[in-house]
């Protein structure tokens, strides 16, 4: 509306004075329509996305030397808000239900200035550039039973990997590159800044964006080795090298192998990071394989996991020891990350501590 009044009353403006040309009029009407459309622009409602994630199991436990437990965990609930600023400015809010506290606290809240594949920086809170797994997190993970074995996600952090802070990542052809400098109080309990930086290649299929996926179900042929590695100080760094290997078999299915090694010295490890607690060195790999059958049973394929873990852990808060972790997965996939339902084992070993088995079976549903 400001826009038309302001043509009206140019017009007008050029019937009563003199001399004036059907130039100048038409010079005034292209002006005018200048001003409309940033002012129409400006009253549109900005797009707004609006999603959920639900993650819930029945696990059957069996510790060593103790009763078996039998219970229903609500894992994780999450709430994705995303919104467009402008073309080149974003927003992203995420929440989670943590089942340990019994309370929804804040995932992600993310200022993203994305102005090229190339030039790309994010302030506030969420993953730094780290391995693989903790850029997936538990809904794209490909196995369900995540960040148990002592090597994924190590490096320290506010909650469920994330720290405040601010990095830039970039896309160049196959390559990505990320760095940024966090909070260290916050993650670690001393002030020192932390550095972080990722270098990732794909030798196949281009992997896009900057949080990632443990697996594609069979829509990429992916070959990608990324390094990433964090700095606190002269005294504390984590660093590690991760793989994913991804082929369509074509009416044959698909197979999946992605593995990892981690060292984390005096930064981050296991158990979770805390300011007096953890390891002061940790190193270990993983590696993970599956196949997912080519032919849909009912709305869904079935997929066929194995993984296998094993950390070291030296100079900690209790004894040195070394844990051994085998897990395996039968999945049906109904809508890849957006509802599936995994069935698993876990077996978690260690040369010192008590064992212990886990069966169950997982729900996760994402809209």
């Amino acid at each position: 509306m400001k826009g038309t009044t302001v043509l009206n009353r140019r017009v007008r403006q050029a019937g009563t004075a003199a001399g004036f040309s059907w130039i100048s009029l038409c010079a005034a009407a292209w002006l005018s329509c200048a001003i409309v459309t940033p002012a129409s622009a400006q009253t549109a409602a900005p797009p707004i996305t609006i999603g959920g994630g639900l993650r819930t199991s029945f696990v059957h436990t069996a510790p060593q030397d103790a009763d078996s437990t039998d219970k229903f965990q609500l894992d994780d609930i999450r709430l994705y808000v995303n919104g467009t600023v402008t073309p080149f400015i974003k927003v992203m809010f995420n929440t989670d239900y943590s089942s340990i506290t019994n309370e929804v606290n804040v995932l992600d809240a993310v200022g993203r200035f994305e102005f090229s594949n190339k030039v790309n920086f994010w302030v506030g809170r969420f993953l730094p550039p780290s391995d693989r797994a903790n850029l997936y997190g538990p809904f794209y993970s490909h196995h369900w039973a995540v960040f148990v074995d002592g090597v994924q996600d190590g490096y320290p952090f506010i909650y469920q990997g994330r720290d405040n802070g601010v990095a830039y990542w970039g896309q160049f052809g196959k390559v990505k590159l990320s760095g940024g400098i966090f909070d260290g109080e916050s993650a670690t309990g001393d002030d020192t800044v932390l550095s972080a930086g990722r270098v990732q290649v794909d030798f196949w299929d281009a992997e896009g964006g900057y949080y990632l996926n443990g697996t594609y179900y069979g829509d990429k042929n992916l070959l990608a080795i990324g390094a990433a590695g964090q700095v606190q100080g002269s005294e504390k760094t984590a660093g590690s090298i991760d793989f994913l290997l991804e082929r369509k078999l074509g009416s044959a299915g698909a197979v999946s192998v992605e593995a990892e090694w981690a060292r984390y010295h005096n930064l981050g490890g296991y158990p979770s990071p805390t300011p007096n607690g953890g390891y002061s060195l940790l190193d270990g790999g993983y590696v993970l394989g599956s196949y997912l059958f080519p032919k849909p049973a009912g709305p869904g394929k079935f997929e066929l996991l194995g993984k296998f873990a094993r950390a070291k852990y030296q100079e900690g808060v209790i004894v040195d020891d070394v844990q051994k972790t085998s897990e395996f997965n039968f999945n049906y996939v109904i809508k890849q990350f957006d509802a599936r339902i995994m069935f698993f084992y876990l077996d978690t070993r260690f040369d010192l501590a008590p064992d212990s088995k886990k069966v169950g079976v997982g729900f996760q549903l994402q809209m």
